[in-house]
């Protein structure tokens, strides 16, 4: 009897006649705590001289080796770039155990003829769908999620907001669902960057994504959790923006046996500055506007989560965060009115006192074998918001106001029960389906009030108004993913329906709205060479107006500037088209080319006889965008890493209704580059940096931009405490641009507090930990479209 036949033999007949059910598993991680997928596994026996059986790591760095009968056993692991592992022996018994056996792989390092090759694999990748941004194989010095963005190929960051190749409807997603902050500036500002593993900047979302939106999407991903054990981090940070602000974090987790749970908590005393200067033409006036806002929200949050491991394939959990965040703002105002060298002024000031409350809960259910994968999913979401806000004239003017007041009360809440199963019938085949059912329901209460002659406020009806959504939607979706020898092939289908009714009780009108719509999606990939690959895809996608913007309020900003809602809006509707080259799985260069229809448009007019200007939501009938992108890795320099490259982008807007004709086209350049830098004493450097020619926002006509931030980075004590300082927004250029349309002849500077520095001290005990497993939280699109003012 051969030899294999032996080890068969003796492997089967263990499992037969024992009643041990033994099972060996762990995870293979490099010494980033990067999983490391592909990685060949190796179980030997040591009573049999060859090895017993083997396996291959999956994307999660796990491998798993089930009903090993009792015996004595050691693992090996091998990986192409890496130094091949083995494991001490061990000893399984006669009774039921699951031995854990971890490893952490160092990258093999060859010498030839004094040449040094390290064996590595590209931080950026680029596939049909998306970029792909690997924070965990990088030096890359962060202390926010803000730090992280700035670093992305190609995204702007300017006061609070992003913007990628001249679009701005960006939507931000946290393990593929939406973040609780209800404005991307709080996210930007709040989220810590330490345990985020990866992004992805998806351009052409599939049929598994919400078609929701018409920009792209930017997917956080967080580190999962692969190793048993405990794990803690406490957080300190300082800086200075505006005002000196501080804040403090930590966290603890443990995954022991079949039990996985988590807390956290952190406080946030943030500062900054949103100053707005607008000088404008007003028949034969000028108005002259200066609004300086200082901003200090004090977040406070709570999370918690806990898994149970049912056995190897089943799982439950359960997860919850709180968020809680004050804001006392006063805002300051002063507006000249001009006429023949004659000036008079209105000084008022802005007091903003908020109150937002964020709480959410969601339970999941999953089912995972090596070909099939079922989760079922729900989730709750409570929003409150408590807005006290005053408008009021401050020491003596030659212009009569009557001080207001307004009181705005939110509540949002949203179920979302969703399915998805996918299934895996080889390696180049797989199918996936899923449902989702949401249900929304808001409650917006804005009333209006001005000072009478007594000095008592009045209710002012005109402005007032309570506003009820009540909004279902149901999607069905499946995708489908083959390989055809060079060829990758992608394509799914979406169904979505809605239903959505709103209510105005100052007008006692109720409007509905229902969308029953077809949403395709496809990619192809081919292998040209063995470096260079082509990509083509195609999306369909929806972008719905934001709750707020369809309630019929009026909403003052200073005196003579204010907000109104418009319930008459429509969704945009965008067909994107993309083609792109890649050169060892990294960017090289792309065109996508995208049309809107009734897009989703932020207009602002100007009422002559009141001199008052007002912003509105409308739809126009067209946006075309074009976007041509290169890109270049900079580790061609000796000693530098990082990337650097162009995007050329042209941006026009088109009016069927409107009256005059709204026309707006203008080309855009952006140059970027991120840079890293290894100094000696063991202290990673950077360099991000970009600068834009001229463009448009919408209606905003601006001149160039530019933006420069450096950082660096020290670890100390075994890599437990790391050290982050660093400066942001280096230089002092506001944004300065006009408005012109009709009437109105405008020039606007929006500035920001920059030169900005920050140090932050991050402290790690215990394992290496986060969560185990990922899953998309199904309300992620009803969650972007609520916003609030902060």
């Amino acid at each position: 009897m051969n030899t294999s036949i032996k080890i068969t033999l003796v492997f089967f007949l263990g499992i037969l006649f024992s009643n041990a059910q033994n099972t060996i598993l762990g995870t293979v991680t490099e010494n980033t705590n990067s999983p490391l997928e592909f990685a060949n596994i190796i179980l030997h026996s040591s009573d049999i001289s060859n090895s017993l059986t083997g396996a291959v790591s999956d994307n999660n760095g796990s491998y798993i080796f089930e009903n090993i009968p009792a015996g004595n056993y050691w693992v090996e692991i091998s990986i192409l770039g890496f130094k091949t592992q083995k494991s001490e022996p061990f000893l399984l018994s006669k009774e039921s155990v699951r031995k854990v056996v971890n490893f952490v792989l160092e990258e093999e390092t060859q010498t030839l003829n004094e040449v040094v090759i390290t064996s590595s694999r590209p931080v950026i990748r680029q596939t049909a769908e998306k970029l792909i941004v690997d924070l965990e194989k990088s030096e890359m010095v962060n202390s926010n999620l803000q730090d992280v963005m700035k670093k992305l190929p190609g995204v702007i960051v300017t006061n609070g907001k992003l913007s990628y190749g001249g679009q701005r409807n960006i939507r931000i997603l946290i393990n593929g669902k939406t973040t609780d902050y209800m404005d991307i500036a709080s996210l930007l500002r709040d989220m810590p960057a330490d345990n985020i593993a990866k992004i992805e900047l998806v351009q052409q979302p599939g049929a598994q994504l919400d078609a929701e939106g018409s920009g792209p999407l930017i997917n956080i991903i967080l580190m999962k959790n692969v190793k048993l054990g405990t794990h803690g981090n406490i957080k300190l940070n300082t800086g200075y923006n505006n005002e000196f602000n501080y804040g403090a974090s930590a966290s603890l987790a443990s995954y022991k046996n079949k039990l996985n749970w988590q807390m956290s908590t952190g406080y946030q005393k943030s500062t900054s500055r949103e100053d707005l200067f607008l000088k404008r033409q007003v028949n034969n006036q000028i108005y002259d506007q200066a609004t300086i806002s200082p901003y200090d929200p004090t977040p406070f949050r709570v999370s918690g989560g806990l898994d149970y491991y049912i056995n190897n394939h089943h799982s439950i959990g359960i997860s919850a965060r709180g968020i809680q965040t004050n804001s006392n703002r006063v805002a300051s105002n002063n507006t000249s009115i001009i006429e023949n060298d004659i000036s008079n002024t209105l000084i008022t000031a802005y007091n903003y006192d908020r109150e937002r409350t964020i709480f959410s809960i969601n339970p999941y259910y999953e089912f995972d074998t090596d070909n099939n994968t079922l989760v079922l999913d729900f989730n709750y979401i409570n929003y409150k918001n408590k807005n006290i806000d005053n408008l009021y004239q401050v020491g003596q003017s030659s212009i009569l106001y009557d001080n207001q007041r307004y009181f705005q009360d939110g509540n949002y809440e949203i179920f979302t029960y969703k399915g998805d199963y996918k299934r895996s019938f080889n390696d180049v085949f797989n199918v996936m389906v899923g449902a989702k059912y949401s249900v929304v329901d808001t409650d917006s209460d804005l009333r209006s009030f001005t000072e009478d002659s007594n000095q008592g406020f009045v209710l002012d009806i005109d402005q007032s108004n309570r506003f009820l959504v009540d909004e279902n939607i149901i999607a069905l979706y499946s995708k489908l993913d083959t390989k055809l020898g060079n060829w990758l092939l992608s394509g799914g289908l979406r169904w979505e329906d809605s239903n959505t009714k709103g209510t105005s009780t100052n007008t006692n009108e109720t409007q509905t709205r229902n969308i029953s719509k077809l949403f395709p999606s496809a990619t192809i990939t081919r292998k040209l060479t063995e470096e260079f690959s082509a990509n083509l895809s195609y999306s369909y996608r929806i972008r719905r107006p934001s709750y707020n913007s369809l309630n019929s309020f009026v909403y003052y900003y200073d005196p003579y500037t204010f907000e109104e809602g418009n319930p008459n809006l429509k969704p945009e509707f965008t067909n994107s088209f993309q083609f792109s080259l890649t050169y060892d799985e990294q960017p090289f260069f792309s065109v996508n080319y995208k049309e809107t229809t009734d897009v989703l448009f932020e207009i602002t007019s100007q009422n002559d006889a009141t001199g008052q200007a007002k912003r509105s939501v409308i739809n126009l009938a067209k946006n075309e965008n074009w976007s041509f992108r290169a890109f270049g890795p900079l580790n061609f320099i000796k000693g530098l890493d990082g990337f650097t490259g162009v995007i050329v982008s042209h941006n026009k807007y088109t009016s069927k209704n409107l009256t005059p004709k709204l026309d707006l086209a203008r080309w855009n350049l952006i140059w970027y580059t991120s840079a890293q830098l290894k100094l000696p004493w063991g202290i990673n450097s950077e360099l991000t940096g970009y600068y834009s020619t001229s463009g448009v926002d919408g209606q905003f006509k601006h001149e160039w931009l530019a933006g420069l931030n450096v950082a660096v980075s020290k670890k100390f004590m075994k890599d437990q405490l790391k050290v982050n300082m660093g400066m942001n927004d280096i230089l002092n250029r506001p944004i300065n641009g006009v408005v012109k349309y009709d009437n109105i002849n405008a020039e606007a500077i929006v500035d920001q507090s920059r030169q900005n520095v920050y140090l932050q001290l991050s402290y790690s005990f215990g394992s290496k930990f986060s969560r185990k497993k990922s899953r998309k939280e199904a309300s992620k699109e009803e969650q972007n479209r609520i916003k609030d003012n902060n």
